[in-house]
């Protein structure tokens, strides 16, 4: 995404909301582009505008007895780039049986095309709006089975760390938070800026199943739902052999078509975007120091190294071995 002004971000707020979350996402999204730039005497350029919004404007008070003042009435909020639902820190039942006028605001915004993100306990909230229907999702262990339980038409994924089905991201208990927050710093503003917001506020990122959020960077906001369709058919598929037409005949439309709503949705034809997912795993895969540069390639759906070899370094300056040696956290 091209930078032009601040990305406007809407933390809702809530009666029995965990004081910390509340807060820690305002911090860690208001720093982005300020905190570095003081370190370093540059000049300060917040990169996120951000808001936090209760029902009717009225002070939200927390599940720690932490009573704070909202910035506006979520009914005026109209539209945002990224709506983000905080930790539910007092009884579950007791939020959602208080909470349906803002469900209902939920469920509005989501029309909306926002980017949404819950975390924690907050995926609960989605759940009883129903945007969380047939799709992924992750919450704290030990909500897990009170969560598939109550909402079986979810995917619950409860070991995972971070989740993504579409626009809609959810990050599990404790500190996961912080690692999604970086992960849509970096959708919105890059690595190199998500990184300045991680060192400066002393986050580790965690190390593990890494795939459901893998290509978080190349979703571009878009609405074509065939577009949506195939995005995620080639991030699940990326390792195995991709031909445009056969993608083409999956949407039932010919690889011309599918090549015009690609470039209109992504700017890039299909066949970029395939190899954009690849190198985006293969430098995950890099970064975490757990793989062999000979067998790298057909990991991510490669079977020539040279010619691997060559588009990573076209794509980013440098050899598989050089970007694992500078970027591998094992070698930290």
């Amino acid at each position: 995404m091209t930078h032009t002004e601040p990305f406007n971000v809407i933390i809702v707020g809530f009666d029995g909301v965990l004081g910390s979350a509340l807060t820690g996402a305002l911090d860690l999204f208001s720093f982005a582009g300020v905190s570095w730039q003081r370190f370093l005497d540059q000049d300060i350029e917040p990169r996120f505008k951000v808001q936090i919004a209760s029902l009717n404007g009225d002070p939200i008070r927390c599940s720690n007895r932490l009573i704070m003042q909202p910035h506006c009435d979520i009914a005026d909020v109209t539209q945002c780039d990224l709506l983000l639902i905080p930790t539910i820190g007092d009884s579950i039942e007791k939020v959602l049986s208080s909470n349906h006028e803002l469900i209902t605001h939920l469920q509005r915004l989501a029309q909306t095309q926002t980017d949404i993100a819950s975390n924690c306990s907050g995926a609960f909230l989605l759940a009883e709006a129903g945007l969380l229907k047939d799709k992924t999702a992750t919450t704290h262990w030990g909500y897990a089975s009170k969560f598939r339980q109550d909402y079986p038409d979810v995917d619950l994924q409860a070991k995972q760390f971070v989740t993504q089905s579409d626009n809609i991201f959810c990050a599990a208990g404790g500190s996961a938070f912080y690692d999604l927050a970086l992960l849509l710093i970096e959708r919105y503003c890059g690595r190199e800026l998500s990184a300045q917001v991680a060192k400066t506020q002393v986050i580790d990122k965690k190390i593990g199943d890494q795939s459901s959020y893998t290509n978080v960077t190349l979703h571009s906001p878009h609405s074509d739902p065939l577009v949506m369709r195939i995005q995620q058919f080639i991030e699940q598929n990326y390792a195995q052999p991709l031909q445009v037409s056969e993608l083409a005949d999956r949407a039932n439309v010919t690889p011309r078509t599918l090549n015009r709503r690609f470039q209109a949705c992504l700017s890039m034809r299909p066949i970029e975007y395939i190899q954009a997912v690849r190198i985006e795993q293969a430098k995950r895969l890099l970064e975490s120091g757990d793989v062999s540069i000979k067998t790298l390639a057909y990991q991510v759906g490669y079977h020539d190294l040279s010619s691997f070899s060559r588009l990573f370094k076209r794509t980013t300056n440098l050899t598989p071995k050089a970007y694992q040696q500078k970027f591998s956290r094992s070698l930290i």
